[in-house]
């Protein structure tokens, strides 16, 4: 097993140095923090975790956790998922605060300021995809305060790790999905969250992908964006209906299912719809055929999962052992609910 000492040798620093960076004590150079980071993820480094609680527990730290809107089902239950593990770890002196903003870049960097302001020790985000919030977060990452992206990523960032769905993935299943549930040819509409959000363009890449090369019978009438609004869903629905009418399936990428499917409904059309997670509304609309299939993405262990991995490194320097940390995607339809 790595020690101190060998991280120290090798990064050309004192043992002191990477004792500060390992536990988050006092300001390093980032430049030199980044490197002892490096070296100790190389080397597989584990702390020896005797004495940690209650090093924690004098230490209270404080963790941020930043997820998208109030009115978004699948966030209740990342941050139920957020919750119960903040519970578990109570004991060691650990609270946390969360905040809940809708999609823009500058609300999320004042909740971020805000956070900062409260003294946070490390900070959950699932960012928007902005360069703003990138910079923001490797600003953090240099001042020792470490980020765990929670369900969607972000492009060019130094965060610690990610813990979601392999988004591309994820829209691979749906084409494949859509291909044994249609024959003929096939013009899908999609429905989206924003462009900039990054977990949501990424499901429709990984789509566009598997149909280009394997199914280019089913052929993309139109994109459009909800915000994850199910009002704004079901308008843009309603619309893309009228206006397409050789729309014959449909593609919830993000939130704004229930919405959405309503306007399907109303229009007496029944088509193949696919859509992502397990909101109470989506399932009962499963169980009543107005949805084909929905894929889940855990949302409940994204949430406890990401705190935990926090936790560990402020607690005793134990850094992720991985990048990125995949939940396993389940497809539910209305026979196995």
């Amino acid at each position: 097993m790595a020690t101190i000492k060998e991280i120290a040798d090798l990064a050309g620093v004192s043992r002191g140095t990477v004792d500060r960076v390992l536990n988050n004590r006092g300001a390093v150079n980032a430049k030199t923090a980044q490197k002892v980071l490096e070296i100790a993820r190389a080397l597989h480094y584990r702390p020896n975790k005797a004495g940690t609680a209650l090093a924690a527990q004098k230490k209270k730290y404080k963790i941020g956790v930043i997820l998208f809107s109030e009115n978004n089902p699948f966030f209740d239950e990342v941050t139920e998922g957020v919750r119960a593990k903040a519970f578990e770890l109570a004991d060691y002196g650990i609270t946390t605060i969360t905040k809940r903003v809708e999609f823009d870049a500058d609300t999320q960097l004042l909740a971020m300021e805000e956070l900062l302001q409260e003294g946070i020790h490390g900070l959950m985000l699932a960012p928007y995809n902005d360069r703003k919030i990138q910079e923001k977060i490797n600003e953090l990452m240099a001042l020792q305060i470490p980020v765990v992206t929670v369900n969607t990523d972000i492009d060019g960032s130094k965060r610690m790790a990610y813990v979601g769905s392999d988004y591309f993935r994820g829209g691979c299943i749906a084409a494949g999905l859509f291909a044994l549930m249609t024959q003929g040819a096939v013009h899908l509409g999609i429905i989206t969250g924003s462009d900039n959000i990054l977990c949501h363009t990424k499901r429709i890449e990984g789509l566009c992908h598997t149909l280009k090369e394997s199914y280019p019978h089913i052929q993309i009438s139109a994109v459009l964006e909800n915000h994850d609004d199910e009002f704004e869903s079901y308008t843009l629905t309603k619309r893309l209906l009228i206006e397409h009418p050789e729309i014959n399936a449909l593609f919830f990428a993000a939130a704004g299912v229930h919405g959405g499917c309503r306007a399907a409904e109303e229009s007496g059309r029944h088509l193949p719809i696919i859509t992502f997670d397990e909101v109470p509304t989506t399932l009962q609309m499963l169980k009543n055929g107005i949805v084909s299939a929905t894929i889940s993405q855990q949302p409940y262990n994204q949430g406890a999962h990401s705190l935990d991995l926090l936790f560990s490194y402020l607690t005793s320097g134990e850094l992720p052992e991985k990048d990125k940390y995949f939940v396993e995607h389940s497809i539910k339809i209305k026979e196995n609910l």
